[in-house]
């Protein structure tokens, strides 16, 4: 029987602890997640998403702050694993990845090569593709370069934002990892080298600014900025007197119906639609929520704030 530790921390990560702990064929006999942390009004120490599932299963849980220290290391050599299963956690240390026998894979939310890095969710949607997946890889020195064993596409739908993406992939990688470990277990997993391609489209942190609405761009292209933010972290804009509203759903209006003015303009008839001339088109506003405010679709807000046009 196969020991793994599985490493892991948003609830991202959770189907996949869960799939393999429905196989008989492996043993999670170790997991490792992040330390708790305050969260919410009180500030009350949390305990991550995998720590919650992995007491539920009665499974030893470590909490390392760093992992290069000698005693977790030490700690983590005693399970004696033969292979460690790394969802959405930090980046290891060789010492660490290259631990067990048969090392360390990682499940990632990107059809490698493309969209390395820590928001490959957020990153396919806003650039408007129309498809992604999920690819097991065996880990090594460089951040998702290493060797590719499997991997599953999923479509992208018009309707698709990160929070429904999330929890397609979600399923689906939980379902790539068992079937990575089987073929690891079996002798039978592939070991391909990643494509080397001049146009790789990476996918660093989002960053609070990523989120602020250009309307210097194309309506097309918010709208994709708006779907790969929602529910969160959220695109947002300065209303004309300077609050700040998020956005969480928009839509492009054909140029056909779009009113002359410059980029930035916004439009509306107090009643029913607020809308923002960009580059090229409207940004029909959808769903909002104002500083201090409740989401809500944009007739309700509107029948609570007075927009003038700028």
């Amino acid at each position: 029987m196969l020991r793994i530790i599985f490493m892991g921390t948003p609830e991202f990560a959770v189907p996949t602890l869960e799939s393999l702990l429905s196989w008989s064929g492996c043993q999670v006999v170790a997991v490792v997640t992040a330390p708790d942390k305050p969260a919410g009004r009180g500030r009350q120490l949390a305990a991550s998403a995998v720590k919650q599932a992995a007491v539920a299963h009665s499974l030893s849980v470590l909490q390392p702050t760093n992992l290069k220290s000698p005693e977790f290391q030490a700690e983590l050599k005693s399970y004696a694993a033969d292979l460690q299963v790394v969802v959405a956690f930090r980046m290891l240390p060789e010492a660490v990845w290259n631990m067990p026998r048969l090392g360390s894979i990682n499940i990632h939310a990107s059809l490698l090569p493309q969209y390395r890095g820590a928001a490959p969710i957020n990153w396919a949607l806003i650039h408007g593709e129309t498809e992604t997946g999920v690819t097991s890889f065996f880990l090594q020195h460089e951040i998702d370069t290493g060797n590719l064993i499997f991997q599953d596409v999923v479509p992208i739908t018009p309707d698709d934002d990160f929070g429904s993406l999330y929890e397609k992939l979600k399923t689906t990688g939980a379902d790539l990892a068992l079937r990575t470990v089987q073929a690891i277990a079996a002798g039978t997993a592939p070991s391909l080298p990643q494509a080397t391609t001049s146009d790789l489209r990476m996918a660093p942190k989002i960053q609070k600014e990523t989120g602020r609405l250009d309307f210097a761009q194309p309506a097309s292209d918010l709208v994709n900025l708006v779907r790969g933010l929602s529910p969160i972290p959220t695109a947002f804009t300065q209303l004309p007197d300077g609050r700040t509203l998020k956005v969480f759903k928009a839509a492009a209006l054909p140029e056909t119906e779009a009113a002359t003015g410059s980029a930035g303009t916004w439009l509306s008839d107090g009643r029913t639609y607020l809308r923002v001339q960009t580059a090229a088109g409207q940004l029909d506003l959808l769903d909002v929520q104002l500083e201090g405010k409740k989401r809500m679709p944009v007739a309700e807000f509107l029948r609570g704030v007075k927009v003038i046009a700028s």
